[in-house]
């Protein structure tokens, strides 16, 4: 809607200067946006504030020759109530019935496909997230980077992209040895933890003679990787991951990181200095040059991230999205510089997840011991189940540091936001089914007799949810879903309580009213679909 208004405004805009009303100037952005309050309509835009100085007029004035240059041609479509002009020359739309009501209409006959759309044509993107090292159980953090992947994944997927979920399990770096030392319980011991007594007693009951701390480690990782991790993942947090990409088996032992090295060379981007090998990273964007092989022969992590790299590459991918910790932010500027080097020409998208502290009556709560000093997601999804965890960690912008508060995720009534939702929908359901049971058909509903406020507030932000999607998808802002699903709830509360839906003495109004709650039910539990959270038909 937001994209189509803003061809109207553009059209109304060329009609007013062919006709000399307007000067001609180049157009600058502007933007087409739901205002905050619904006296202000269902649409604003700022367009005359930005052209003013342009237009050499006020921006009232300019506002006033668009409002009516856009009624005007309006005549026949009457795609507006309204347009008014308020404040210093803010447009304010006012939709028509005709349009509000065809919105339910489109929701019924495309169902969950509603908002879907070709913005991606098909194309490849590598989303990876999580691939926390297997040295431990997943963290809170990992939770939230999670979801976010996740949900992000679903939503792309909605807009036309093709997208592998990969997880890259970083399985051969000295975190492996350190793990080993943990499992050893020797003196270079770091890891701590019930995991850790549970692997030490595993491998000293199995007898391994291997003292080893990197075979030891490598063994301990995987046996972490395949019994904690990827249960966590699909049973608990219901994530599934399209691929597991090794670092150790399929980057190194395959030659990626050989290959992706003597590309750069043969590209003239590597030198010696110092006796190691440099990449020329600072050449693209990078604050300076970065090592590749170091002074002892051996090579460094970034070196794997090169062929990590290539590897994703030669997969046909037009589109990496990386999300990772906010203390690897500085990884940025040397990962793009590195693609680039090694010739990928799409799109590198990066997402920073700030830390999360899990908070109770304004204390920070520590669970348990199993996972040493931090707390597992798995033991908050047993404490609150996964579509609290869920909902209640994808509400906030991962760049956003975030206090979890424990005290109201366990509350089981409707100040918890997810319940509420889910409330919302188990009411709608409840309707329906009451208004069947009563004979009542919502197939000869007729939308145009939806007039009340509460009603045109609701079929408006149902009309919102396609470009919901869109921005989403292009912005990564999936914090906006769950907003959406209790704006949505409130809305359908106020309409519920003002408006009879089964009223025997009113049928077609109540049959109008039962199309209204199927077109909130599809898009209601088509965002809890991508959310992750399920829609219960009753609670």
């Amino acid at each position: 809607m937001k994209t189509y208004l803003s061809v109207k405004i553009r059209e109304a805009l060329e009609i007013s200067q062919r006709q000399g009303i307007l000067p001609d100037f180049e157009l600058p952005l502007f933007q087409v946006n739901r205002p905050e309050e619904v006296a202000f309509g269902e649409y604003t835009t700022n367009i005359a504030l930005m052209t003013a100085k342009l237009t050499k007029q006020s921006s009232q004035a300019f506002a006033e020759v668009l409002k009516e240059t856009l009624l005007k041609n309006d005549s026949r479509e009457r795609f507006f109530e309204k347009i008014e002009v308020a404040g210093p020359g803010h447009l304010n739309f006012f939709l028509s019935q005709k349009v509000l009501g065809q919105t339910v209409e489109d929701i019924i006959a495309q169902g969950n496909a509603y908002g879907d759309s070709l913005l991606g044509q098909g194309q490849a993107v590598n989303n990876e997230f999580i691939s926390a090292n297997p040295t431990g159980p997943l963290h809170l953090g990992n939770g939230r980077g999670g979801f976010f992947g996740d949900t992000l994944s679903r939503v792309l997927r909605k807009t036309g992209y093709a997208v592998t979920n990969e997880y890259y399990v970083n399985d051969a770096g000295e975190q492996v040895v350190k793990l080993g030392h943990s499992v050893l319980k020797d003196n270079e011991a770091v890891y701590a933890g019930e995991y850790i007594d549970a692997l030490h007693q595993e491998f000293m009951a199995n007898d391994v003679q291997a003292t080893d701390a990197r075979v030891i480690g490598e063994q301990a990782a995987l046996s972490i990787l395949q019994h904690d991790i990827q249960p966590t993942l699909v049973e608990n947090m219901g994530i599934i991951f399209d691929t597991f990409t090794s670092e150790k088996h399929e980057i190194i032992e395959q030659g990626y990181v050989d290959k992706a090295l003597s590309l750069l060379r043969e590209k003239n981007l590597t030198y010696e200095s110092e006796s190691a090998v440099w990449l020329k990273t600072k050449k693209f964007g990078d604050d300076k040059d970065r090592v590749l092989v170091k002074s002892d022969g051996t090579r460094t992590y970034f070196a794997s991230d090169c062929g990590y790299l290539l590897f994703k590459m030669e997969r046909g991918f037009a589109r990496f999205v990386l999300t990772l910790g906010a203390d690897h932010h500085g990884y940025q500027a040397r990962l793009r510089a590195a693609a680039e080097a090694l010739g990928f020409v799409g799109h590198f998208d990066f997402v920073f997840v700030q830390m999360v502290r899990l908070m109770k009556d304004g204390e920070e709560v520590r669970m348990s011991k199993r996972a040493g000093n931090v707390v597992s997601i798995d033991e908050l999804i047993e404490k609150i189940g996964v579509d609290v965890a869920r909902f209640f960690f994808l509400m906030y912008s991962p760049d956003t540091h975030m206090n979890f508060d424990l005290g109201l995720a366990e509350e089981r009534s409707q100040k918890n936001p997810v319940y509420y939702a889910q409330y919302a929908y188990a009411r709608l359901s409840s309707i329906v089914r009451k208004a069947e049971a009563e004979g009542f058909d919502a197939n000869r509903g007729d939308v145009s007799l939806l007039t009340h406020p509460k009603e045109r507030i609701l079929l408006a932000e149902l009309l919102a949810f396609p470009d919901l999607i869109k921005e989403t998808s292009e912005n990564y802002s999936v914090h906006h879903l769950p907003q959406y699903a209790i704006r949505l709830a409130d809305h359908f509360h106020s309409f519920y309580g003002a408006c009879r839906v089964i009223d025997e003495n009113a049928r077609e109004l109540s049959e109008a009213r039962l199309r209204l709650v199927n077109g909130v039910i599809i898009v209601l539990k088509e965002t809890l679909r991508l959310i992750g959270v399920s829609a219960p038909e009753s609670m």
